[in-house]
């Protein structure tokens, strides 16, 4: 016969509803009590009927994350690996377990999301990427279903939002060309449909404007998450008569194959070209040649997207609705310059 909480709170001391509090980890349940009772369970084997309580509670303890790729793309890339683990270490932490799903297109994305928000299986979702036009933020908006948005939207601006300033970040990382004496500054930016690229564009953008410097279309190119794209960039970059001296990189992925591009080119950096890119992953200081990179505090942009989200679901004040995580440029040897490379 299957141990019930009736027999753990029996045997506990304790009534019923407070095993069913120290289950939801409830924070009015002392210290003492919250460890005897688990300590009980733990010895009769016991676990609770999470569907059962769900019914009761309305709630899953259970929050979605929205992959914005499918997944094995998306795993190939460091980013996504360490913002989910932002956001896995703080649900965790509260009791709350995940959900995870992916999609391969933007049709079955809104039918999976349907899904889930219509069955009620999750309490709250998070969505992972911003795009400049995104149903799905519309849908959970009509809605009104928990959500936070990992990014920023134009369409919806007063969504609940963890982001960088990334137009900030890029102008920053451009600047650090420029005060080297660089005026030939190129850009491999990341997806055109995502907000986070057009970000980073514009302030890669505003720094040259700032300084009178040519802004010159073929100096710019579109890319996308994989490390594919940064290899094809180069073999474009380093055909021109008139190439770039220096590279504003969308994502450390990216810039990993703008290294084996130049290498396989016989050019290297930063003697030849010199690049900053973004996110900071660890595998930056161990390349080839050490990556200077944009640190944009991945674990906490995850962590505190999770930590906001949680507050909606449990119906705690939130103290604003958009965050901004700081960001900072880790100056490594891949940014910094002969004179020779310059001008």
């Amino acid at each position: 016969m299957s141990v019930t909480i009736k027999d753990i709170a029996r045997i506990a001391g304790v009534s019923p509803s407070t095993v069913s509090r120290v289950v939801s980890n409830h924070p009015r349940i002392s210290k003492e009590t919250s460890r005897r009772v688990k300590e009980i369970m733990a010895e009769m084997d016991y676990h609770p009927n999470i569907m059962a309580k769900s019914l009761v509670s309305k709630t899953t303890k259970t929050l979605g994350i929205l992959l914005p790729r499918p997944a094995e793309e998306l795993f190939q890339n460091f980013f996504f690996g360490e913002l989910i683990r932002g956001i896995v270490t703080q649900a965790a932490r509260a009791g709350y377990d995940m959900l995870l799903t992916t999609v391969t297109s933007e049709t079955t994305e809104l039918e999976t999301i349907t899904r889930l928000v219509m069955g009620r299986r999750i309490d709250g979702i998070l969505l992972l990427s911003s795009r400049t036009s995104d149903p799905i933020v519309g849908f959970l908006q009509e809605h009104q279903f928990p959500f936070v948005l990992i990014g920023r939207s134009d369409e919806f601006p007063d969504v609940l939002s963890i982001d960088n300033n990334n137009i900030q970040a890029a102008y920053d990382a451009t600047n650090h060309f420029i005060a080297q004496g660089h005026t030939r500054i190129g850009f491999i930016s990341g997806p055109p449909n995502l907000v986070v690229s057009q970000d980073r564009l514009h302030g890669y953008r505003k720094a040259l404007k700032e300084h009178r410097l040519d802004i010159r279309p073929e100096w710019i190119m579109e890319g996308d998450l994989l490390q594919e794209s940064g290899f094809r960039a180069m073999s474009f970059f380093m055909s021109l008569p008139e190439r770039p001296t220096a590279l504003v990189v969308f994502d450390d992925l990216l810039a990993f194959g703008v290294l084996r591009g130049l290498t396989e080119l016989g050019y290297s950096v930063p003697a030849d070209i010199c690049l900053v890119s973004f996110n900071n992953i660890p595998l930056s200081e161990l390349a080839s040649t050490p990556i200077s990179s944009i640190d944009i505090g991945t674990y906490q942009l995850g962590y505190t997207a999770s930590q906001s989200l949680l507050r909606v679901v449990q119906d705690e004040p939130l103290n604003q609705k958009q965050i901004i995580i700081p960001h900072r440029l880790i100056v490594r040897e891949s940014s910094i310059s002969p004179t020779a490379n310059r001008g």
